[in-house]
């Protein structure tokens, strides 16, 4: 999942075991949003959420699982602020106007700049966090951010709505083996896991290619797992890596279930995407130098790209001398006098 190998194995196992025994402290603070992310870390199998908050990290704060309440919860928040050093982890956008996200009378902006001063590393889990979500979409009237613009942090940007368990789980253990930020792309993601598009790694591409779509729900196209585009897919628009993770046990995901992607890995989907089941105008078709196709004309553009491609190989072929004029002589597969092949 890091990308580490088998050689990485020793490095994550030492890297776990050390942190059982030093217990890293994690602070998780809940702004604008649903809950969704830690619904989404209960779920984690790999290893699982008991294991990972008692036995490998110290969750010092999750108003959502925590034991504790009232006064007792705000002394170990407090405790928490005062030793520093923490992982914190930020779920739900956060409101830039006054009175719109308050948490014990204090504004939630606030509260995240205070902890966010004292963490070692800041990860912002689901759209919300990492742009604003579907709090932030038109209009927005509490002008709701995403953590980084908020806090003006670098924050490491996890997206889809929510967060895959996977992802979070594996950049924390990534965190904890190398102590430093992973790669990040220009949206602040880990490039490991949102360094290609949903389309590039969709197990319905190759129908796709050959033209072959959904065009209604019910249909004997849709029972056959033919395209979604036609259908609304943002898959070719939307950078993440949800159909090799998965969700719930890695079980299945948005496609696999049969339901086109709405874009939640990317920033402003709420609308730059809306309506989910309208369909892209045109897509980069593969093989034809980015040129772009609607549905309509996939096919046939898919089909000449393909016949471009062997053109292009055979071109290659004969200029590398592999094509030859006359074929080679059967003499030279007969074996000699002496028994030995020439």
């Amino acid at each position: 999942m890091l990308g580490l190998g088998a050689a990485g194995i020793p490095r994550i196992a030492d890297a776990l075991e050390t942190a059982a025994r030093q217990r890293p402290s994690v602070v998780w603070l809940n702004f604008a949003s649903d809950t969704g992310c830690t619904e989404a870390l209960i779920k984690a199998t790999y290893p699982n959420a008991a294991q990972l908050i008692l036995d490998i990290l110290s969750l010092d704060y999750n108003e959502t699982i925590m034991a504790a309440a009232g006064t007792q919860v705000e002394e170990i928040l407090e405790g928490a602020l005062k030793r520093g050093d923490y992982i914190l982890i930020i779920e739900g956008g956060i409101p830039m106007k006054k009175g719109y996200g308050m948490i014990a009378r204090r504004e939630m902006l606030d509260i995240g700049k205070e902890f966010a001063a004292k963490a070692k590393a800041v990860i912002a889990v689901g759209s919300c966090a990492t742009w604003g979500g579907v709090p932030a979409g038109d209009p927005n009237p509490a002008s709701i951010r995403g953590v980084r613009d908020a806090l003006g942090v670098d924050a490491i940007n996890l997206d889809l709505c929510p967060v895959n368990e996977g992802i979070l789980v594996a950049t924390i253990v990534d965190f904890l083996v190398t102590q430093r930020i992973p790669e990040m792309d220009n949206h602040g993601r880990p490039k490991i896991f949102y360094g290609q598009t949903i389309h590039d790694q969709c197990e319905r591409r190759g129908h796709f290619n050959a033209g072959r779509f959904v065009e209604r729900f019910g249909s004997r196209e849709e029972e056959l797992g033919y395209c979604l585009y036609k259908m609304g897919c943002k898959g070719p628009d939307t950078y993440a890596n949800c159909s090799k993770m998965r969700y719930n046990d890695r079980v299945s995901w948005c496609i696999g279930a049969g339901a086109p992607c709405i874009g939640c890995g990317e920033p402003e989907w709420v609308d730059k995407f809306a309506g989910f089941y309208e369909r892209l105008p045109g897509v980069k078709v593969p093989g034809l130098g980015g040129v772009e196709a609607g549905a309509d004309k996939i096919g046939v553009v898919a089909g000449v790209a393909t016949v471009a491609g062997i053109a292009a190989h055979a071109i290659g072929t004969a200029r590398k001398g592999r094509f030859k004029k006359e074929p080679p002589s059967e003499k030279a597969d007969k074996p000699s006098d002496t028994g030995k092949a020439r």
